[in-house]
């Protein structure tokens, strides 16, 4: 086992060849089987767990480049500010200007949200308007909080969402904003529900098809075009 000067700079050099490892790849550099030790080194540096994966991954605190909801995700690995995925739930639920509903969750975290909701929902983190199924709708813990997000929901849900053809221009807005011709449908649906568009994954994959957007076939940059 290193001391701690050594097993700093192992795990330096460790974090530089990969962002994310696994608990087998942190033995193997501390040279111990001891868990508690591992994680007394990693506790030394900083580190989080990731919220995927039943938290089988690891990263140092000062690597993840964070969203506006507080996510990283390094290929299919997703960490939180928050640290967990329930408070990162918490997180996202709380400051939406209209609170979130499960796929709108889903969507943004990348993994199913049900079980943490029920247990958030029981321990009064989050408020749970019933419509049913994937249309509940989770809002802010804060009684007046949580008011005003349901306010702002109904008055969205009056206008029934953007029209298909003022979707269309979001999307290619948004590919275009992104200077990408690759991004996917799931991308840019969590892009555009950031900016407050409620659009689903499905609805923007439809856009894609119908259109022919997507790697190769994506919005040219109007630099490009002659």
């Amino acid at each position: 086992m290193f001391d701690t000067r050594q097993a700093k700079s192992a795990l330096y050099k460790l974090f530089q060849r990969t962002p994310v490892v696994a608990l087998a790849e942190l033995y193997r550099t501390l040279k111990t089987r001891s868990r508690m030790s591992v994680f007394r080194r990693m506790k030394e540096v900083g580190y989080l767990s990731s919220y995927t994966h039943t938290c089988r991954y690891y990263t140092l605190r000062r690597i993840p480049q964070f969203d506006s909801f507080g996510l990283w995700h390094y290929r299919d690995v997703g960490f939180s500010r928050a640290g967990t995925l329930k408070g990162a739930v918490v997180d996202i639920v709380g400051s939406s200007p209209a609170g979130r509903t499960p796929r709108e969750l889903h969507e943004l975290l990348r993994v199913r949200v049900n079980n943490a909701l029920l247990d958030l929902t029981r321990a009064g983190k989050v408020r749970r308007e019933p419509s049913g199924g994937e249309r509940s709708l989770y809002l802010s813990a804060d009684e007046a909080r949580a008011a005003e997000q349901l306010a702002r929901r109904l008055q969205g849900a009056a206008t029934k969402g953007p029209a298909q053809a003022d979707l269309v221009v979001e999307v290619l807005l948004e590919l275009l904003d992104a200077a990408t011709v690759d991004a996917a449908p799931a991308e840019v649906a969590r892009r555009l529900i950031a900016r407050g568009v409620g659009a689903t994954a499905t609805q923007v994959r439809q856009v894609f098809e119908r259109y022919k957007l997507g790697r190769k076939k994506g919005v040219r940059s109007p630099r490009s075009r002659r």
